[in-house]
Order: structure tokens, then sequence, then C-alpha cells
């Protein structure tokens, strides 16, 4: 079963931040604008989660950004990461948003496996470079 995550999802989104992330949930990450996240369980045990943000352009125009997609190990390959992810293009559709964009490493064959079956592919700028900062005082 996929959940879209609500305040009243809290439970279930803390249970997944803490299998996923390794830290609870905050009730703030989902009261943030442009949020989506989506849980993936049978019965209690959460099988996966997606995560991220519908995001408004200077031209109005919106696309989706994913920041994080994640299965349980034993249940990769078997649709969840898959239904996750269509669940959260669907949610951003049905928002709006035209284009959605996902970082992944290149050694990571599983994901762009996936996001590529999904018709997913390189942006039309050609290859693109991550830069990280650290933000701290």
């Amino acid at each position: 079963m996929i959940t879209q995550i609500s305040n009243d999802d809290l439970p279930l989104f803390d249970r997944a931040a803490r299998q996923f992330r390794g830290a609870p949930a905050n009730e703030a990450f989902l009261d943030s604008p442009g949020v989506l996240a989506f849980v993936a369980s049978d019965g209690d045990e959460v099988l996966g989660w997606c995560w991220g943000y519908h995001l408004v352009r200077p031209d109005a125009s919106m696309m989706l950004y994913v920041h994080g997609l994640d299965v349980v190990e034993t249940r990769r390959r078997t649709g969840i990461g898959r239904g996750l992810l269509k669940a959260f293009i669907a949610a951003g559709r049905k928002a709006g948003a035209s284009t959605m964009f996902v970082f992944t490493a290149e050694s990571n064959v599983a994901a762009r496996s996936l996001y590529e079956s999904m018709g997913g592919g390189p942006p039309a700028q050609g290859p693109s470079v991550n830069y990280w900062f650290l933000l701290d005082s």
C-alpha cells in the first residue's frame, strides 16, 4: 500500500524516516510548502519511501524534485520503487508540474535503470555536476 503522507500520517512517516535516515521525522517538514512524501507499507512494515518537493520557478512553471527514494533491500526489484515514483509523479502532475529531476550516483545502476525505464534521461543541456555546500558558521 502506498500512502501520500499528510500530518495525520506522521507516525508512519516517522517509522520510514527512522528506518531509512536513522532519525525521527519532524512535523515541520510536512508543513513546509511544496513537500511531497509517500510511504510504501505492508501492514506495520515499512517497505519504502519517496520524498521531495513541488517547486515553482520564477516564470511560474512548476517542476518536481525527488530528493529521496529508498526501498528495503530484500524488497527491491519488486515494483515498490516504481510504484512510489509513479505516485510522486501523479501528485506532481495534479499540482501542475511538467518536469521532474532527481540526482543519483553514476554507480547506482539500479536507480538509473528505474529512472530510465520510466522515461528519465540526462538534462537537455548535457551532463551536470552537483555541488554541495556546508553552511556551518
